[in-house]
């Protein structure tokens, strides 16, 4: 004879696995393609910009299955885009300047009429992008980036507003962030931080100057290629404080 009730259970049980699962759709930056995973409801975004920054991506992906909020993850395998040909770093596209820079780092021969159409479709593309991470009221854009080139926390500091730099951490494993608050809470944690503000004249095209240009609130989680689980610290630890 059948159990119903452990029938009902068991389907009760799946119906809650399947329905926390994110839903996926699609995003675009120009012809840049992201995937976005959502969660629920949360005011965190959650963004992945360099395709061979895999510990990242994966990081995201694990934190977006058992917390609330939406992810963005870029499609590719590069850690450049390319764009009618071109290669651009994806994440010096926030500003015209940068547009123009990336352009001149990868293809100083290619001719000004195609560096100049790209720029103006990501001059047109920029803000329609910002809209699609639907961002709320206070909400936090979280970035998370590894590095494997030499890229540290000493990077930051000639021009941070302030730091602090914890001495049993890793100097490529830190948060930056744009928003006062925020710095902080994190300059409390067992990790190292550093603040970006009034950064203006430094326009290298990343997302947190826009993030900043704009009054949003941004993290960005760096760590080094490969250390997944202190990635995953990271990110519970915002989970955890940042509201």
């Amino acid at each position: 004879m059948m159990n119903w009730k452990l029938v009902f259970f068991i389907c009760f049980q799946l119906s809650n696995i399947y329905s926390e699962a994110p839903v996926v759709s699609n995003i675009s930056f120009g012809p840049i393609q992201f995937t976005s995973l959502k969660n629920g409801e949360s005011n965190k975004r959650y963004i992945w910009l360099h395709g061979d920054e895999k510990t990242a991506k994966m990081a995201i992906e694990y934190h977006i299955s058992k917390y609330f909020g939406t992810a963005f993850l870029i499609q590719g395998e590069e850690r450049v885009v390319r764009i009618d040909g071109l290669r651009l770093d994806p994440n010096r596209i926030f500003s015209e300047l940068g547009v123009k820079r990336t352009l001149l780092k990868y293809h100083p021969n290619a001719t000004k009429k195609k560096r100049m159409n790209i720029i103006s479709l990501l001059n047109k593309e920029r803000d329609r992008f910002l809209t699609k991470l639907d961002i709320p009221n206070d909400g936090i854009l979280i970035a998370l980036h590894n590095n494997s080139r030499g890229y540290s926390i000493d990077s930051e500091l000639s021009k941070a507003a302030n730091y602090s730099i914890k001495s049993d951490q890793n100097r490529h494993d830190f948060f930056l962030c744009t928003d006062k608050r925020d710095f902080e809470i994190l300059a409390l944690s067992p990790f190292n931080v550093v603040f970006q503000q009034n950064q203006h004249k430094d326009d290298d095209g990343s997302l947190s100057r826009l993030m900043e240009r704009k009054g949003y609130r941004y993290i960005n989680i760096e760590v080094r290629l490969g250390w997944l689980s202190q990635q995953k610290r990271m990110l519970k630890y915002l989970e955890n404080n940042i509201h």
